[in-house]
This record gives structure tokens, C-alpha cells and sequence, in this order.
């Protein structure tokens, strides 16, 4: 079953009364009101009183609120905005006791030698958080106040999963140029993750309990200071020194959690000491990964071209066969052209040597045109008949079949003399044989 939206619950509050869907919203949101007081008043009992004053004006807006909210829309934002107005306001009437009590933290911590980053941003986180936009701070509530997922936020601000993811990176940076307008120097992802594990602490066992019930019962707990000095103007000198007792034990007290809260510091500062070097060793680890994912890719493209060089050796090592073949056999036919021309020269009783060449034709070619292939001979007509410019023609032809994917092509020049005119005509037969 979805769990039903804040303005739903805020909703049913309003429409019957239905305590238990207030205290749904008090449950929910109660330790993000609480630490946020608590960082900016620093004292549990005020942020407590601040709380409780937050969710008794949430119970007099919530007719209004259930009107011009979305149904889906959160009340973390409008919380928050309410959370530092009391703040600030009780901030006014406290200013001078703060003062002393961080002059006594101080004193205390004159050891401490440098701030964690949540130590240098706490201060300043509220006040930086004040001067961004509202869609601005209620997507970084949303996201590291309250840890929700970006689909949660996207259904919560009605827009897409990424388009939550952008809206809280933007909005991140924009916390991050803040604080650096304020002196305060640090990236993104460490602001990120000082929010996300500091800014909501646990509030006190039954804090919402106690706020739901006191709220609904209409009871809204407000310190007033000039309300408090008037009153103490008429006060007996009884009453007086009860209070200068009660105020010195309010120091003391405060001394104490300031010790307290010096020690604390110092553990966590040991902690992240001891951390230091285990995130030192993850990111070796990650390098190490990185570096193995490198080397793989490459032994893997390695691979791949190895193959592609063996297809292609084999491809040629064929090729190299048919060449072979085929000189082969044009050396058989050369052989065979020149036994015919000695039986011919022996039956005539004459050479053609020296004959005048008069016809040169060519037989067999399909692929060249005579005229292709006459443009590439050496012999010409008219010429004294010369043998080694037959061979030079017979290899240039063949050259030009190979160059055009023929490799297995057989040329022979025939040799035909007239002895009544004494002139001879060469007929070049190809036989063109088709490639593998």
C-alpha cells in the first residue's frame, strides 16, 4: 500500500479531526524540526520548546495549507522555513547567553587544533540555507534532511526521477556557493556528506509524542524575554536569589555539556583518523580495479586484432597459392610455345627472327577490349619480330588481368609466319580464368 502524502494526512486532520494522521506528520518530520532548532539555538530544551511551537502553528495553518498545497507535495519545506523563523526570533531574545556560551566552548576546546567539516559548515548551514530559493531548499530537505530517494522526490515535487536528481545537484551547488560567499571553503560532495549525516539527529525518546499531543491540545510553549525581565522587576528579593541559583546551575550545566561536548569532538576527530587511512586503501583498490578494467579492455582489442591478422594471413597464404599455380602453368606454357616454335622452325627450315611483324590480334579476352590491351604492348606492327618483346607483352598482360582479381590467368603469344610474304602474325590467346 503508498504511503499517503503529508498534505493527504494534513488533510484528513483538517476534514475530521483525525488525530492519529496529525501524529503521522509529527512522527515523520519531528527530528528534522528538532535538529534543525537545536543547531541554531544549541540548547536541547529550547530547540524542544521551538519544536513544540512549530507544530502548534502547524495545527492553526493547516486548514489553509490542505487548500493551496499539491496532493502530493511535502511539508518538510514549509516546516523547515517555520523552524528557523522561531529560531531566529528566540535567537534575538538569547544572543548575549549564546555569546558566553561559546566563549565557554571555546575555552574548553583551545586544544582542538582544526574543525570537521560538519563542526565549520553547522553554524553557517541554516543561515545558508535561508538564502536559497524554495525549490531549492525543498529538494535538499528532501534529499539529505529526510534521506529520501530521488523517485521519492520526484513524486513529491511532480517531476521525473532525473529531473529530481538535477534539481537536487543544482541545488547543492548553489548551498555550496554560499558558503564559500561566507568564507567557508568545501566541494559538494563533502558538503553532501556532512548534511546527510549530521543535519537530522535523533530527537529525545517520546519528543514526537509529547509535540503531537501538546499541539492538538492547543498548548503553545513560547519564551518571551522581555516578558520574563518585566516580571522579574516586581519579584521578591526571595524570588530573585532563587533565580540567580537557578541561573548559576544553568551555567554549570552548560560548562558540563560544553566538556562533554569537547570530548565527543575529540572522539570523532580520533575516528576520522582512523578512517583516513581505510579510505586511503579503497581508493587504491579503485584505482587497482580501474587499472585491471584498462588492461583487460586492451588484452581484449589485442585478441581482436590478432584474429583479424590470421583471417587475413590465411586470406593471402591463398592468394600466394593460386599465384603460384598460375606461374606455374604460364611456365608450362611458355615451355610449350617455345617447343612449338622450334618443331615449327625446323618444319619450315626458316626463323621468324627477323621476319617483319604484320597482324598482332588477340583471341579469348572478354574482360579487356583488344585496344585495352593492345595499348599495353611493346611489339608493333610493322617491326622486325623481336622474342624477348613477345615475353615482355605476354607478362604485361598478365600483370593486368592480376590487378583486376584475375590471379590464375594464362597468356601464350602465337606465332603464325607467311613464307610467301615473309611476315608473321601474333595472336595473344587468354584464357581467362575466374577468380576463387
Amino acid at each position: 500500500m503508498q504511503e499517503k502524502s503529508d498534505v493527504e494526512l494534513l488533510r484528513e486532520y483538517t476534514a475530521g479531526a483525525n488525530e492519529a494522521a496529525f501524529r503521522e506528520i509529527v512522527t515523520r518530520h519531528a527530528d528534522l524540526v528538532y535538529a534543525s532548532a537545536l543547531r541554531q539555538v544549541s540548547s536541547p530544551e529550547l530547540a524542544r520548546d521551538i519544536a513544540q511551537t512549530v507544530f502548534s502553528h502547524l495545527v492553526r495553518k493547516a486548514p489553509a495549507l490542505g487548500k493551496t498545497l499539491a496532493d502530493n507535495a511535502s511539508l518538510v519545506g514549509w516546516l523547515y522555513r517555520t523552524t528557523r523563523y522561531e529560531a531566529n526570533t528566540q535567537m534575538r531574545d538569547n544572543r548575549r547567553r549564546q555569546a558566553r556560551e561559546r566563549q565557554a566552548m571555546e575555552n574548553f576546546d583551545s586544544n582542538s587544533e582544526t574543525a570537521t567539516e560538519w563542526e565549520r559548515i553547522a553554524p553557517m548551514l541554516d543561515e545558508a540555507m535561508a538564502d536559497l530559493s524554495d525549490e531549492d531548499r525543498d529538494a535538499l530537505l528532501l534529499r539529505f534532511f529526510k534521506n529520501h530517494d530521488f523517485r521519492a522526490i520526484g513524486v513529491t515535487l511532480g517531476v521525473s526521477d532525473d529531473a529530481a536528481q538535477k534539481r537536487v545537484s543544482r541545488a547543492l551547488e548553489r548551498l555550496r556557493a554560499e558558503f564559500n560567499r561566507r568564507g567557508v571553503t568545501t566541494t559538494a560532495v563533502a558538503l553532501a556528506t556532512a548534511v546527510s549525516a549530521n543535519a537530522v539527529a535523533v530527537g529525545p525518546a517520546g519528543l514526537a509524542t509529547t509535540l503531537s499531543t501538546a499541539a492538538l491540545a492547543g498548548t503553545t510553549i513560547a519564551i518571551n524575554t522581555t516578558a520574563t525581565v518585566t516580571k522579574a522587576i516586581v519579584m521578591t528579593t526571595l524570588q530573585k536569589t532563587l533565580i540567580a541559583a537557578t541561573v548559576v546551575a544553568a551555567v554549570g550545566t552548560g560548562i558540563n555539556e560544553a566538556r562533554q561536548a569537547s570530548t565527543l569532538r575529540s572522539q570523532v576527530q580520533t575516528l576520522q583518523q582512523q578512517r583516513a587511512p581505510i579510505a586511503e586503501q579503497i581508493q587504491q583498490l579503485t584505482k587497482d580495479r580501474d587499472d585491471a578494467k584498462h588492461q583487460l579492455a586492451a588484452s581484449r582489442d589485442e585478441n581482436e586484432r590478432l584474429n583479424r591478422n590470421t583471417a587475413e594471413l590465411l586470406r593471402l597464404r591463398g592468394q600466394v597459392g593460386v599465384l603460384r599455380q598460375a606461374e606455374q602453368e604460364n611456365a608450362r606454357l611458355k615451355a610449350e610455345r617455345d617447343n612449338l616454335a622450334k618443331r615449327l622452325q625446323q618444319a619450315s627450315g626458316t626463323t621468324q627472327a627477323g621476319m617483319p611483324l604484320d597482324v598482332i590480334s588477340f583471341k579469348g579476352n572478354s574482360i579487356f577490349t583488344e585496344a585495352e590491351l593492345a595499348r599495353i604492348l611493346i611489339s608493333r606492327v610493322g617491326e622486325t619480330l623481336d622474342q624477348q618483346k613477345l615475353d615482355t607483352d605476354v607478362l604485361e598482360i598478365s600483370k593486368l588481368y592480376r590487378g583486376a582479381g584475375y590471379p590464375a590467368i594464362q597468356v601464350l603469344a602465337v606465332e603464325k609466319p607467311e613464307e610467301s610474304s615473309g611476315r608473321t602474325t601474333v595472336t595473344f590467346v587468354v584464357k581467362e580464368t575466374p577468380p576463387k
